[in-house]
């Protein structure tokens, strides 16, 4: 196989038939689906022969799976309803994540939206994150993956170094890993175009949480530049990240053999994997 490049699939028609056509079409050795309607609370059942076929389709292939959470999730909101929609969504998640065989189910961090409540979104993530992290962990099912944010209105975390308040909230939760994806990185701040900016960012992610605990890598170049704080994704290569970047990431001890997954825009996801399989070979220098 070589490597675990893929990318977020679409389930139209099914899990099973959507998702497994994507990746035999573009060529994707990871895969990253929603198991509902991403905008929106509503949690359906799985198709139980479509969940089977899911799991058996990505066995057969060797490619590992992940479920992207509801992108209404956030732990940290100062309105208890969304708090408790977001613990019920996760967990919701994990189940899914369980019976269609997926590794990770991937969250945003989320934000405290306001200064005042900074404070009580820590302790909002805490009371709703462990029951659900030890749940996880009791039915070896799928890890959470919290996905540091762009940044801007009081994010929990959006720079890398902020994911030990996020750990240190949860007590280092053995279920509890990491997904860094590179746009929010450029966009949280991190100059990830310039060289060795991807390096001591994620340096500085392992200074932070541990090598052990980055699991999925969201590979999208940034249509903005450093501190933005908008997260526009762009296809890799043309945007503001540029592709010696992605070869730099490749190179790094964290993300070698962990599976990546694009979530560009278009249907271009054959060029961008193809370009990821180009720069993980070619020596970053000569890319520069």
């Amino acid at each position: 196989m070589g490597d675990f490049f893929g990318g977020h699939a679409p389930a139209a028609g099914g899990l099973a038939k959507g998702a497994l056509a994507y990746a035999d079409r573009v060529g994707a050795r990871s895969v990253q689906v929603y198991i509902g309607n991403p905008r929106g609370w509503a949690r359906t059942a799985g198709d139980p022969r479509q969940d089977e076929a899911f799991a058996a389709g990505c066995a057969e292939r060797g490619i590992p799976a992940f479920v992207h959470a509801p992108l209404l999730t956030n732990l940290g909101s100062p309105t208890p309803e969304t708090v408790e929609n977001s613990a019920q969504a996760l967990a919701h998640c994990l189940n899914r994540g369980r019976e269609i065989g997926a590794e990770g189910v991937v969250f945003h961090a989320g934000s405290a939206v306001d200064a005042a409540h900074t404070d009580q979104a820590w302790r909002q993530v805490r009371e709703a994150l462990l029951p659900v992290l030890d749940e996880a962990q009791r039915a070896g099912g799928p890890r959470l993956l919290v996905e540091p944010s762009a940044g801007g209105g009081r994010s929990l975390a959006s720079r890398v170094e902020h994911l030990a308040d996020y750990f240190t909230a949860v007590d280092e939760h053995p279920w509890l890993g990491v997904c860094f994806d590179t746009c929010h990185a450029m966009s949280a701040g991190h100059d990830l175009g310039r060289p060795g900016g991807m390096t001591e960012t994620l340096d500085a992610l392992v200074a932070a949480v541990g090598a052990d605990r980055l699991l999925l890598v969201h590979a999208n170049d940034s249509k903005d530049p450093a501190g933005s704080t908008r997260d526009r994704h762009e296809n890799l290569g043309k945007g503001t990240i540029g592709l010696a970047a992605f070869g730099e990431m490749l190179a790094h001890p964290a993300v070698t053999g962990k599976p990546v997954i694009v979530e560009t825009p278009g249907d271009g996801h054959a060029d961008d994997l193809l370009a990821l399989r180009q720069v993980a070979v070619v020596p970053v220098t000569h890319l520069a």
